[in-house]
């Protein structure tokens, strides 16, 4: 996976933003990563964007932080190829540890590959493009860990993990509950992923998870409750802008409240005939 460029790209791409004064969000391609901390000698990356974009991750980290500055840790929201696809470079390169849920384990040490994406759901057509998407495992071998069991996250002090499964078993989000800030990774997107259209354009919309790599939409719709419930003041999703105010509290209370409507696709190949 780590060689298989995939030329995806959005208006954002290669834009950072400055959310917080400890918090960036970039945009590889079209994706987002974060960078924790204003410190150059305490930050944490979290997820590693598309694959091979090492060089340019390693470029954004230099430019924000000086030359040969390198990130405390890694932490992974989960292991899909559009946020781990620098991750072995990465680890080669500034000899760092990588942390993730235990359940998200297997597939990032090689022992289990991911399910094979659901091209029939509806919504546009990177939904279509997907059963091109890479799924096999990596092997970060003994280079990463599970996340404390305490729902602490190393080296990102007041930050709490939470397990939000559903997208994949062992996806995570991280909070902040001083400023109700939240890192949701793929629990929800502030873009509508399985359209073309809306991915290169990043129009702004609150959704539920890629429908295309979500496995268990009733977990996806529980764990979209647990972050609504959390009133967050801030959000970076996985893809699409960063979002606050209004627009996701409206947002994010409507998916939860809507979540069969907005997010279950209609018919595919992981949807509960019960549902």
């Amino acid at each position: 996976m780590e060689n298989r460029f995939l030329p995806m790209y959005s208006i954002a791409s290669g834009i950072g933003v400055d959310v917080l004064p400890d918090l960036y969000c970039y945009t590889n391609q079209i994706v987002n990563i974060c960078l924790v901390g204003n410190s150059a000698e305490d930050f944490v990356l979290v997820d590693t964007g598309m694959p091979e974009s090492a060089e340019k991750i390693v470029e954004v980290v230099e430019e924000r932080f000086g030359e040969n500055s390198k990130p405390k840790a890694i932490i992974l929201t989960h292991g899909h190829f559009d946020h781990v696809g620098a991750v072995v470079d990465l680890v080669e390169k500034w000899g760092i540890k990588v942390y993730a849920h235990e359940a998200e384990l297997p597939f990032l040490t090689g022992k289990q590959n991911y399910p094979k994406p659901d091209g029939t759901v509806e919504g546009g057509l990177v939904a279509k493009m997907s059963p091109m998407f890479p799924t096999e495992a990596i092997d970060l071998k003994n280079n990463i860990e599970a996340l404390p069991a305490d729902r602490t996250i190393p080296y990102m002090e007041g930050w709490r993990w939470l397990h939000t499964p559903g997208h994949s078993p062992g996806h995570v989000s991280l909070f902040r509950a001083d400023d109700r800030t939240l890192i949701a990774g793929d629990a929800f997107v502030a873009v509508k992923q399985e359209s073309l259209y809306k991915v290169m354009t990043q129009e702004l919309e609150i959704n539920g998870p890629p429908r295309y790599l979500t496995t268990d939409w009733n977990a996806a719709r529980e764990s979209v409750n647990k972050l609504a419930a959390l009133n967050p003041a801030v959000a970076v999703t996985g893809h699409g802008m960063p979002v606050s105010g209004t627009e996701l509290s409206e947002g994010l209370a409507r998916l939860a409240k809507e979540f069969d409507d907005l997010a279950v696709p209609d018919h595919g190949r992981y949807v509960d005939d019960s549902q």
